[in-house]
This record gives structure tokens, sequence and C-alpha cells, in this order.
């Protein structure tokens, strides 16, 4: 997986935040998180949807009945840093408690990208929505 997300990475970097293959037309930020255990920085590259000034991200991994390691960082250590095309910015990660807003955002997410409506049906679990907000 780190060796397919570095690939991913790259190009986001070499293309001003845009990427192709199955992410061509996503909405796509990097998230650089603190790991919870470890301590370690790491960069997750996520698609992403909008709330207002908020941005949106689903830890749905792809529809596995675990949560992505990012989702336990993000719990452990909530500020994060941003790159959003060329911008880079500083956050802090919110996980969205509310159901019914939960559930909005995340039809948001499936609306954005359709293959999140096909995470839900793949999993028992309730997929977790953060909001990072700046």
């Amino acid at each position: 997986m780190s060796d397919w997300n570095q690939g991913i990475i790259d190009e986001f970097h070499a293309n001003q935040g845009k990427v192709g293959g199955m992410f061509e037309g996503a909405n796509m930020l990097l998230m650089t998180h603190t790991g919870a255990k470890s301590g370690t920085k790491r960069v997750s590259p996520l698609v992403y949807t909008t709330d207002g000034d908020r941005l949106v991200i689903a830890a749905s991994k792809g529809g596995a009945d675990t949560n992505p390691d990012w989702y336990h960082n993000l719990v452990a250590n909530p500020k994060v840093t941003v790159e959003l095309g060329t911008e880079t910015f500083e956050a802090t990660a919110k996980l969205v408690d509310d159901r019914a807003e939960r559930d909005r955002l995340y039809a948001g997410m499936a609306a954005h990208m359709p293959g999140f409506a096909d995470y839900e049906k793949k999993t028992e679990r309730l997929i977790p929505v953060f909001v990072l907000e700046r």
C-alpha cells in the first residue's frame, strides 16, 4: 500500500495537486498526520469533499471491516497538515459524532465519487467521517 500511496503522492506533487487513474477528476488532498503510537509523521492521499469552509474525509479503507491506520492517528493527534493543490496549511481533524450530520456528509462523498456508496455496502461498520478545519 505504501508504494501505491507514494505513487499518488509523487503525482500530486508533480501536477499541482492533480492525479489521474482511478482518482482522475476527484478532489484529492494530502494529509500529514502523526502516528498514535510511533509519533512518526505519515502522509495519506485522500479524496475529499467540502462543507462550507470545512474539508470532509471518510475513513472508508475501501469498505474493509477495519478503520485505516490514519483514523487512529487522528483520534490520538488531531492536528494535521493539509496539502490542497499548491497550498499547504495546518488543520484540526474532528470526528463527526452526530449521526445525521455524518450521514449527510458521507452522502456528499458518495455523490462526488460513487465508489464510496459501494464501500458502505461492503462492511458492517459505520464508516467514520472527519472534518478538517483551519
